[in-house]
């Protein structure tokens, strides 16, 4: 089996840990993302493997994630696999989301994912190989109830996405848009209570079927996946 560069940005934790172990039981290795150096540290350990690697990161920033993604690179190879799926949301009523949650959920979800996909894209159009994996929620299909400026976000990298799959459709490069609802993470801590949380799905459960989605297979690719909880 080839070994591929697997880089995941919000991995401490939900869905990017589960799928940043799942990559590295299959022999990858995977560079861990994230704003919370102890929580990566932690899942590196956690993993026991000898190709992982940890790097600090707002992927808000242009800036750095440039000077980032080119350190990663250095030290570790050309990127094979990207996964975004950082991501953060902040619920009210239209008129009472800040300017600062405002500015929150646009810089993360929308101009994170635009700035890690623009690190990656031209090094994978040179070797004509690549696969990114958008994580972006079902908040990106459908308006939702006290969710409009996630919902803004989302629909924003739902976009960029769409467009990204029609830029890079006579190339080699896969791109996934995956289309979850709430899944069993702290992410929803201070939304639902601790019943609702429990019916919500297991992020490992969502990682397979992501998994099983980008797997290359002949004459066939998966441009989105909807993945939706029983309640919804």
């Amino acid at each position: 089996m080839e070994v591929k560069h697997v880089v995941i940005t919000g991995a401490g934790s939900g869905l990017g840990s589960s799928l940043a172990t799942k990559y590295s039981e299959m022999g990858h290795h995977v560079t861990l993302i994230g704003r919370t150096f102890s929580k990566l540290k932690s899942l590196a350990e956690k993993i026991q493997s000898d190709k992982v690697s940890v790097y600090t990161l707002d992927v808000s920033s242009a800036q750095e994630v440039s000077q980032v993604f080119a350190e990663i690179k250095e030290e570790n190879g050309p990127i094979d696999i990207l996964v975004n799926n950082a991501g953060v949301g902040v619920f009210d009523d239209a008129e009472k989301i800040t300017n600062d949650a405002v500015d929150q959920m646009i810089d993360i979800n929308l101009k994170g994912t635009i700035f890690c996909s623009q690190a990656v894209l031209s090094e994978m159009k040179e070797r004509n190989t690549g696969t990114i994996i958008q994580v972006i929620s079902t908040a990106g299909l459908t308006g939702k109830v006290s969710e409009s400026v996630y919902c803004a976000s989302k629909f924003g990298v739902r976009g960029f996405t769409e467009s990204l799959v029609k830029e890079v459709s006579d190339t080699d490069i896969h791109v996934l848009a995956a289309y979850m609802g709430g899944m069993k993470t702290n992410f929803w801590d201070d939304i639902y209570d601790k019943d609702e949380i429990e019916h919500l799905m297991d992020p490992d459960d969502v990682a397979d079927i992501i998994l099983a989605s980008v797997k290359p297979r002949k004459n066939l690719t998966v441009p989105e996946v909807v993945i939706k909880n029983h309640i919804n």
